[in-house]
């Protein structure tokens, strides 16, 4: 039979060979679910696809997997209503109203194995560089040149060869051309969520000048770090006693598979606790990472040296939540544990005072009640404190006090990003997880219209399965008449409502009940933002989803997903309502993020000064926004790198790199602008010979066989990052031979220089004296190889891989 054509665009009536032309002004669609791996819930989900009437497409990118699935679906019998097709899309899509979904093979493997293996050879070695999505129109920073706004890519001629140049424009008229293998000297600016920067002039010194006041700034404050650190390390602790059997069994009874950075975070605390100084470490990680349990191992080592345990938490539904948690996880150990928050009378607070004072509690749990003139502790031996930044001024100073001479481990899921963790880890205690436990999945992300049909839908598929669903609005006002609604879309389930304005018994009831899987959907506002966990809660829906913080966004999108089971999050806005320009980059950005360790980026968009001002302080966070994050984190990063003996020029002068060749990619290997200038961007990065390597065959994968051009734009970028290493300061040609040029700074040595002489005997000229530079002859068609091959010899290395 004919296909039908959907052309969804105002011009379908011209394009050529469409007979008939339906203009559908509204498709719902949905984004398909990804099954990494998982056959059994791809079976599940196939057949609930089938049971509601769905024609399904499987797409197989290759010959081996389309053979693969169709024995699977016929070895499961599925004989009708599925279909596998040859072709490869990105992802899967799913059209309710029509009835019809496309599976990708992608949505069901995954990422493929050696894809996987990269990300682990990269996390492994040297670690990524933070950048953000750049588009024609944002703000960037030029290290050497300031702040301007990029309007796109150009291509240029320069003696009859084409290279691409980004185009920045600055104060009044001045325009900057920064060839593409520079890219690594510009960053977006990422500074205050909205606030437009100051462009700065191309000429004079007010760029110089800001630069070195963010400078002084940043070893004012490194200084303190180090001094603070230091007076730590001086000041006497208690060492807590090496891990015994009754450590080790408690370990043991973790029901859940401890990833990697889990057991080198819980050692390096526990490490930390056996030293007579006393501890001070900042524990980051994100959402749904396992904090708790590397804090519940650092507290049982507390209580079986005989000292008490505190856990400060900022909530008092984060305190019943850890009461619960660590009273299961203790339940082997004799000791007691009690809360200390508004769930409890003012009776029992008072006695529970009492006995802490007495030493009969082990560990007491609770909300600022806990800094209580009246609460003394008879040996207090380890203070956990949950997210410090959400505690006021005076409550700090109270934990402050209790600080004085105890261990303390801070919990944080603000994501403070990887740049500015390494930068910092050298002068302050962090450990960091930054990998999901096993058996997770990536919370399935959806972004769309209230539509009573998706609510519907989207309760009964977790109830069907067993599971609960959080609701959220964010306003006490009106809860009732959404919890209403919600009872005559979904009369078949059981629904509570909680609001931090209900009596805490009631709230602390419903909770419970729904704890104790009492009630199907719970209706709340944001009191359920940090720390519940009910890991039987999969599904996640927003309502007025545009009215919140990419920040609270993310963390609410973190209660779900905390199981084995795949988890939905539905963020709602209402229906024809003209969103604001931040509410829509806010709604985009929340759907982009959904793998894990998507935090650290969430931070890259909207919470990198805020989250990084909590660690560092307000005038800290000024500077940040002068000159703009990734430039403040690199500043950090060469202060420390100077502290600990490193020769750091500041503003170093950019090697120039003169070689006659075309190096760009063309426009009709690359079309996509975006993806055009985040190739430019990691081309940039280019510094060895495996790095070189790894990007050719990944454009080979992409886009086909890489033309001579684009190889030369690698080899370019692998030169110029050489070039700034060894302080060479130009590369020309001069009629068939490469002039290098050094100054003052240039690192270069005898035994370099012995090296280039066996190398290239009578071919090669060094000059001394005040402008020293080396001349070698070379081929015209090899001078790219010859040239990383001098600078490899330069570093002192043979140059094997060239």
């Amino acid at each position: 039979e004919k296909p039908r054509v959907y052309v969804l665009s105002p011009f379908a009536k011209q394009i050529e060979g469409i007979e008939e032309y339906r203009e559908i002004k509204n498709v719902e669609s949905r984004q398909m679910t990804s099954f990494n791996g998982k056959m059994d819930v791809l079976l599940n989900e196939i057949r609930s696809y089938i049971d509601k009437g769905y024609l399904i497409t499987i797409t197989a990118s290759t010959a081996e997997r389309e053979k693969n699935l169709k024995e699977f679906l016929t070895r499961e019998g599925i004989f009708s209503g599925v279909r596998v097709e040859r072709g490869s899309l990105s992802e899967g899509v799913d059209f309710p109203e029509e009835k019809v979904c496309y599976i990708s093979d992608k949505d069901i493997f995954g990422e493929t194995r050696r894809a996987a293996a990269k990300r682990k050879q990269h996390k492994e070695g040297s670690p990524l560089k933070d950048y953000s999505d750049l588009a024609e129109g944002d703000y960037v920073v030029h290290e050497n040149r300031g702040i301007g706004k990029f309007l796109g890519i150009q291509k240029l001629s320069v003696e009859g060869r084409e290279k691409d140049y980004l185009k920045i424009k600055y104060a009044g008229t001045d325009m900057l051309y920064v060839p593409v293998e520079r890219f690594d000297l510009v960053q977006k600016y990422i500074g205050a969520d909205g606030m437009q920067p100051k462009l700065n002039k191309l000429s004079g010194n007010e760029w110089k000048l800001t630069k070195q006041k963010a400078r002084a700034a940043i070893a004012e404050m490194t200084d303190e770090l180090i001094d603070l650190y230091a007076k730590r390390k001086m000041k006497k602790g208690f060492a807590f006693a090496a891990d015994d059997v009754w450590q080790k069994e408690f370990e043991d009874r973790f029901p859940f598979v401890e990833t990697e950075d889990q057991l080198r975070c819980a050692d390096e605390i526990k490490r930390d606790m056996e030293k007579p100084e006393s501890m001070d470490r900042l524990l980051l990680g994100d959402v749904g990472f396992g904090k708790t349990e590397v804090a519940a191992r650092a507290v049982c080592k507390c209580i079986l040296s005989g000292k008490q345990a505190a856990i400060l938490v900022p909530t008092t539904l984060l305190a019943n939540q850890h009461y619960y948690t660590l009273t299961e996880r203790f339940a082997s150990l004799p000791c007691r544990i009690e809360m200390m928050s508004r769930f409890k009378s003012d009776a029992e607070l008072k006695k529970i005072a009492e006995d802490v004072g007495k030493g009969a509690v082990d560990i007491v749990i609770g909300t600022h009640r806990l800094l209580s003139d009246d609460v003394r502790f008879k040996d207090l031996g380890l203070l956990v404190i949950d997210e410090e930044q959400r505690f006021g001024v005076a409550h700090k100073e109270k934990i402050k006090e209790l600080k004085e001479n105890v261990d303390v481990l801070t919990l944080s899921a603000t994501p403070i990003p990887r740049t500015l963790n390494m930068s910092l880890s050298g002068i302050k205690d962090m450990s960091l997880i930054s990998e999901p436990p096993e058996e997770r999945y990536p919370v399935q992300t959806y972004v769309m219209e209230q539509s009573d049909q998706t609510i519907r839908e989207a309760i009964l598929r977790e109830v069907e399965r067993g599971g609960q669903v959080f609701i959220v609005f964010n306003r006490v006002r009106g809860i009732g008449v959404v919890a209403k609604r919600i009872a005559q879309i979904v009369p078949e389930v059981k629904i509570a409502v909680g609001h931090g304005q209900m009596n805490e018994h009631a709230l602390e009831q419903v909770m419970l009940s729904f704890v104790e899987h009492e009630v199907d959907v719970l209706i709340a506002t944001t009191i359920i933002e940090s720390g519940i966990d009910i890991q039987n809660a999969n599904t996640l829906i927003v309502l007025d989803s545009d009215r919140f913080g990419l920040a609270q966004l993310y963390q609410l999108k973190g209660r779900v997903g905390r199981s084995n089971r795949i988890a939905y999050a539905y963020f709602m806005y209402e229906k024809d309502k003209v969103l604001t320009e931040t509410a829509e980059k806010r709604l985009r950005a929340i759907r982009e993020f959904t793998e894990f360790g998507s935090g650290f980026k969430v931070a890259m968009r909207d919470l990198e000064i805020r989250g990084a001002g909590n660690l560092l302080g307000s005038e800290q966070s000024g500077h940040m926004m002068n000159i703009g994050y990734e430039l403040y984190c690199k500043l950090v990063d060469e202060h420390i790198r100077k502290l600990k003996g490193e020769n750091i020029a500041d503003d170093q002068p950019e090697s120039l790199i003169e070689l006659k060749v075309s190096a760009n990619i063309p426009d009709w290997y690359v079309e996509d602008e975006t993806i055009k200038l985040d190739m430019y961007k990691r081309i940039s990065f280019i510094r060895t010979f495996s790095e070189e390597s790894d990007i050719i065959e990944e454009l080979k994968d992409r886009f086909g066989d890489v033309p001579r051009e684009t190889r030369n734009l690698i080899r370019i970028a692998r030169i110029k990052g050489l070039a700034d290493e060894l302080r060479v300061r130009r590369i020309f040609e001069q009629e068939k031979h490469i002039v290098f040029t050094f100054d003052q700074f240039s690192r270069i040595n005898a035994e370099s220089i012995v090296m280039i002489n066996a190398e290239y005997g009578t071919r090669s000229f060094i000059h001394g004296g005040n402008k020293p530079y080396i001349r070698i002859y070379t081929d015209p068609a090899n001078k790219l190889e010859e040239t990383i091959k001098l600078l490899v010899l330069l570093k002192g290395e043979k140059p094997d891989a060239v």
